[in-house]
């Protein structure tokens, strides 16, 4: 949303925005409603309208595996939970290696001395390849961004079946493979 613009002022953006889509799963139509905030994602899912549950993930530097918490609904299941630490990791795969896993080995060569100019990349040892230089930067800069997003899930569907909820998972991993900057 952009307010009016005041004399002497510029526009402010709230920097928030929607992303809506659905799909059949099974007997179910399971629809799903994102939220792209400025440091992370709410994504809602479910076939009828309610909030039950929710709960946040964010990675956290004292640990590789993201850390979650229920924020409503019943602790005891762990669904919303476990979907969120799981976007988180695939959310920074997305957007944290994206750029250099594409990257051509001569065009690492390159890239290298702008990462290290930058603290991104430790100095090259003389027996170490630009490759795995460019490995190490990515993993730097993986951990850069690892710190600073959170994603909350509110996971409201009635089945408890793992394989649906694997469904669903595969489809909001599809949804972020083809839309990321929806994410």
């Amino acid at each position: 949303m952009v307010e009016p613009a005041k004399e002497g002022c510029s526009p402010v953006t709230l920097g928030i925005s929607l992303h809506n889509f659905c799909e059949k799963l099974g007997e179910v139509t399971v629809h799903f409603h994102v939220m792209r905030l400025a440091d992370g994602f709410f994504l809602w899912v479910g076939s009828t309208a309610s909030l039950s549950s929710m709960a946040v993930a964010m990675c956290s530097r004292y640990d590789s595996i993201p850390v979650a918490t229920c924020i409503l609904g019943d602790a005891s299941d762990t669904t919303s939970c476990s979907f969120a630490q799981r976007l988180v990791s695939q959310w920074n795969v997305s957007w944290g290696h994206l750029l250099l896993s594409s990257i051509s080995l001569s065009a690492s060569f390159l890239l290298c001395p702008l990462l290290a100019s930058l603290g991104l990349l430790a100095k090259q040892d003389e027996g170490e390849s630009r490759s795995s230089s460019t490995a190490s930067a990515l993993n730097n800069l993986s951990q850069a961004k690892k710190t600073k997003k959170q994603v909350f899930v509110s996971y409201n569907l009635p089945s408890t079946d793992a394989n649906f909820a694997l469904l669903v998972e595969n489809r909001v991993k599809k949804e972020m493979e083809a839309f990321p900057e929806k994410f």
